[in-house]
């Protein structure tokens, strides 16, 4: 596909880097020369210097065959505007960054009058994601499916636990519990894991499960599950705005600790029922007095990386029971690896992942449709929800019976809201949608899970 990609900051970069390694045409266009010379250098991509805005900037990037414009800049006006004069002047397709709160509950309104085909809010999808760890402190990361009644929870199996030494056979046999185990990760390394695979202390592995049998699961392998009720957030930025709202929502106790006097003073407004200090997130004694030993909750949203991590290592020290950290930069990513601290959030990798869901979706021509992707354990696997269409070629199979690929699992079948954890007896129908967990890249359709 031919993509034109507007604003090259952290997330317009990400998006290139994904997207190239896709296969796809890119095309680059930023107001900065230097930003798009070295963008160009990086990526081998073509790229112009200029107001994403402007037509004549648009012409030059070949607008008129694009498949796909993707405004990313920092500017919400600038993002829409630019997907109307695409619209207009390419007919094609157009996702737009669009980062204000005013605009979130406009979505919809905006996808409809001018034509996107999406909406994206990095800051309220990374709310979403932080609020779902809160709520389920066990988990070091949540993934969700079969619109909500799903969820892929990723956890670290604790020193001593029932689970050390046990395979995936003796696991269902000693627990009696409907969940799968869908990837395993060891030292770095992930794994699709099969019944013989034996689980150490400190794997961290993914399963599959309702909410009934998660708790099933957790309760008998002595692991708490109940939410967390003080939640302490560094940093007053957007994310912490949409975080605080749904902790709010659900009875959470929320403090924020924001050094800038006039955004204290907007949340102050914004969120009446959360308490605001203003004051600087990194200083000790601060964070002492507001009571960091007794939240139950630690959020790191600075805008500095490397400050947000030294945080998180402190509240870790200060005994917080569940810690998130906002990390942007890839070189941090690896070094929180190497930490031992909890969950990790990046709001640029959660805007590819539904740029990336939806640009597979466009290339769809078989038989299903791409609902949902999520990218795991650094990368190495892919979970992805297919809805199954009436010209589906293998329908009323029994798995057992299927040549699936080597690295692919098939982990659940959602049949009219009954969540089915797939057996060999079971098969695949129209109207179904699937998840595969895959540590293949560059799925499209359901029908790249099975051998030739």
């Amino acid at each position: 596909m031919k993509i034109i990609i507007v604003g090259c900051g952290k997330v317009g970069e990400t998006l290139v880097a994904d997207l190239c390694h896709e296969g796809h045409d890119i095309t680059v266009v930023d107001k900065e020369d230097a930003v798009v010379d070295l963008v160009c250098d990086r990526y081998d991509v073509m790229g112009f210097a200029g107001n994403g805005a402007s037509y004549p900037v648009l012409m030059d990037a070949d607008i008129e065959n694009a498949d796909l414009v993707i405004a990313a800049t920092g500017h919400d006006e600038l993002n829409l505007l630019v997907c109307l004069i695409a619209r207009k002047a390419g007919h094609c397709q157009t996702i737009a960054r669009v980062r204000n709160p005013e605009y979130n509950q406009e979505g919809h309104f905006l996808k409809e009058e001018l034509g996107l085909a999406l909406v994206l809010n990095q800051e309220y999808a990374s709310a979403q994601e932080i609020a779902r760890v809160l709520k389920f402190p066990t988990a070091i990361e949540i993934n969700t499916f079969a619109k909500g009644k799903v969820d892929l929870l990723h956890f670290r199996i604790p020193q001593e636990s029932i689970l050390d030494g046990i395979t995936l056979y003796e696991l269902h046999e000693k627990l009696k519990c409907d969940v799968l185990v869908c990837t395993q990760e060891r030292e770095g390394q992930m794994i699709i894991p099969n019944g013989n695979s034996i689980l150490r202390s400190g794997d961290v592995i993914s399963i599959v499960a309702t909410s009934e049998e998660q708790a099933a699961f957790f309760r008998k392998i002595g692991l708490k599950t109940n939410s967390v009720r003080k939640v302490m957030i560094i940093g007053g930025g957007e994310i912490s705005f949409y975080l605080a709202k749904m902790l709010l929502r659900v009875g959470i106790q929320v403090k924020i600790v924001e050094k800038d006097l006039k955004r204290c003073e907007t949340l102050a407004e914004l969120l009446p029922h959360a308490t605001i200090i203003h004051g600087e997130g990194s200083d000790r004694d601060l964070l002492n007095e507001e009571g960091i030993a007794q939240v139950e909750g630690f959020v790191a949203l600075s805008s500095i990386d490397e400050e947000n991590m030294i945080l998180s290592l402190y509240a870790k020290a200060a005994g917080v029971r569940k810690i998130v950290t906002k990390v942007d930069r890839v070189v941090f990513e690896e070094v929180f690896d190497q930490l031992n601290l909890d969950t990790m959030i990046s709001p640029k990798k959660i805007t590819a992942e539904q740029i990336l869901q939806y640009v597979r979706a466009m290339q769809n021509s078989y038989g299903s449709n791409i609902e949902t992707l999520h990218r795991m354990m650094d990368d190495q696997a892919e979970a992805l929800e297919f809805l199954i269409r009436d010209n589906f070629g293998h329908v009323a199979i029994p798995l057992k019976d299927l040549r699936i690929k080597k690295g692919v699992l098939a982990a659940c079948i959602n049949r009219n809201g009954k969540i089915l954890i797939p057996r060999g007896g079971d098969v695949i129908l129209p109207g179904d949608t699937v998840i595969v967990i895959t540590s293949l890249k560059g799925m499209n359709d359901i029908e790249d899970i099975f051998q030739n």
